[in-house]
């Protein structure tokens, strides 16, 4: 087998038979995403790095589960997502804000959202501006905010997805969220006024 030259699907098969090789071609393939989704929820790197690794090492032990009725990629994504919601529970529960109205300047959080998830590094300097801005803003939403947020804009989780992953109340997932989307715009535009 030609491991460099193999899908996806043909690693995780061949891993799954018991190649150490190919499974190790699968996360040097998908390490960086993995550690990416772990910190945009987590917001340190030392967890991010601990919680990605968890999951790897979580889907070697599982592998024989995966039933290839979805990506690979979004499988890991999901052991990750999970281990995250665990270590945010466990380290938590910081009060919801009270949020002023949110302006309507930069056209909405979502559509900022959906520039910064179709970030190349290649394209110009705004984008990466408006990414590090994002960044900056998400790390100053609180844990119950920024894990609905993400979930639901970046990994296109339903609100009953969401309720289910992080044990709560469909209700308190929509309020979550439009609460978390109001707090991001505000702070979206503050850091772009002091810019």
């Amino acid at each position: 087998m030609d491991i460099l030259n193999s899908s996806d699907d043909e690693l995780v098969r061949s891993a799954q038979k018991g190649s150490m090789d190919a499974y190790e071609e699968l996360v040097h393939r998908h390490r960086d995403k993995i550690y990416a989704r772990a910190f945009s929820m987590l917001r340190n790197e030392d967890q991010a790095l601990d919680m990605s690794q968890e999951a790897w090492v979580k889907a070697w032990q599982r592998l024989a589960q995966f039933k290839h009725n979805s990506s690979f990629t979004t499988w890991i994504t999901r052991i990750c997502i999970n281990l995250c919601l665990d270590l945010i529970r466990k380290r938590k529960r910081q009060k919801l804000d009270s949020l002023d109205k949110l302006e309507e300047e930069l056209g909405g959080v979502e559509r900022l959202i959906e520039e910064a998830e179709d970030f190349n590094p290649t394209e110009k300097i705004e984008r990466a501006e408006l990414r590090e801005r994002i960044d900056l803003a998400l790390a100053k939403l609180s844990h119950e905010h920024r894990t609905v947020l993400v979930l639901h804009e970046f990994e296109q989780m339903e609100y009953k997805e969401i309720a289910k992953s992080i044990h709560c109340s469909i209700g308190t997932v929509m309020s979550r969220l439009f609460y978390a989307r109001r707090k991001l715009g505000k702070l979206l535009i503050s850091l772009k006024k002091e810019r």
